[in-house]
Formats: C-alpha cells, sequence, structure tokens
C-alpha cells in the first residue's frame, strides 16, 4: 500500500510547501503534475465564477423587470448592485474573462431564463435578452434610466 502524497493528505500544506519550494527555487523538488491541475483549477474557477455571477444577475435583472411583486424589488435591485460590483472586481483583477464574455453571456441567459420560468411560472418572460448584452451596458448602474 502507498502511502498518500502530501497533495492528498493535506491540500493547505501542500500550497504552503509549494510556495516556499517555489521562493527559493526548488523546482526539481515540485510536485508538478498536482502544481500544474491546480493552475488549470484557478482558470476554470474564474471562468466558473463570471458565469455564476452573471446568471445571478440576469436572474434578478429579469425578475425586476418581469415579476410584479413591489415588495421584492428594494432586494433585487441589491443583488443587481452587488453582482455588478463583483463582475466588475472580477474583469479588473482578470481582464482576459473579457474575452469570453459574449459565450458566457450566453451560457448565463439559459440557466438565468430556466430557473426564473421555474421559479415564476405564471409569469410571461421574453425568450431573448430584449437589452444590450455588452460588458460595460450590463455592468453599468444607469440601466434602469435607459430602459424606462
Amino acid at each position: 500500500m502507498t502511502t498518500p502524497s502530501l497533495y492528498d493528505r493535506d491540500i493547505l500544506l501542500w500550497v504552503e510547501d509549494t510556495v516556499a519550494k517555489l521562493k527559493s527555487h526548488d523546482f526539481e523538488h515540485l510536485d508538478l503534475e498536482n502544481l500544474i491541475e491546480e493552475v488549470k483549477a484557478l482558470g476554470i474557477s474564474q471562468r466558473r465564477e463570471l458565469r455564476n455571477r452573471l446568471t445571478t444577475l440576469l436572474e434578478h435583472l429579469l425578475k425586476r423587470l418581469y415579476v410584479n411583486l413591489a415588495n421584492d424589488y428594494n432586494g433585487w435591485e441589491r443583488t443587481i448592485r452587488e453582482q455588478r460590483r463583483q463582475i466588475h472586481f472580477l474583469l479588473k483583477d482578470s481582464p482576459s474573462l473579457k474575452s469570453i464574455w459574449t459565450d458566457t453571456f450566453t451560457q448565463a441567459w439559459e440557466l438565468a431564463i430556466a430557473e426564473v420560468c421555474e421559479e415564476y411560472p405564471q409569469t410571461l418572460f421574453p425568450d431573448r435578452w430584449q437589452f444590450s448584452s455588452e460588458i460595460e451596458p450590463m455592468l453599468n448602474d444607469k440601466f434602469w434610466e435607459k430602459i424606462n
């Protein structure tokens, strides 16, 4: 029976050990296989976060625009502002995510419309996003002024 690797036993300790080896230029003793997987996972995580935040943004925009529950408007608008803020920070930290915006928007739209249609079956939602799906308009706080 083989002893589990440090990576398998304690991921945090493995990260600390890997950072120490990188800082000391001890490249010979790096666990390259797991390091490569973790770096790949980081990129996947960034893309997933953009999709999830954009999905949440679209869900709440759809609710605010089409669901007639005035008592819920404030909560939806707070969520819209927060998701916009977080997407802005995410794109600032990882500008290359802008290159996948269109594909991510399409995925997020499909997830968002399915969710709100299930949550509010009595509400008639559009079959496509009727406003700009470009980054700047989507993240603009003046969105309400433009659609009213």
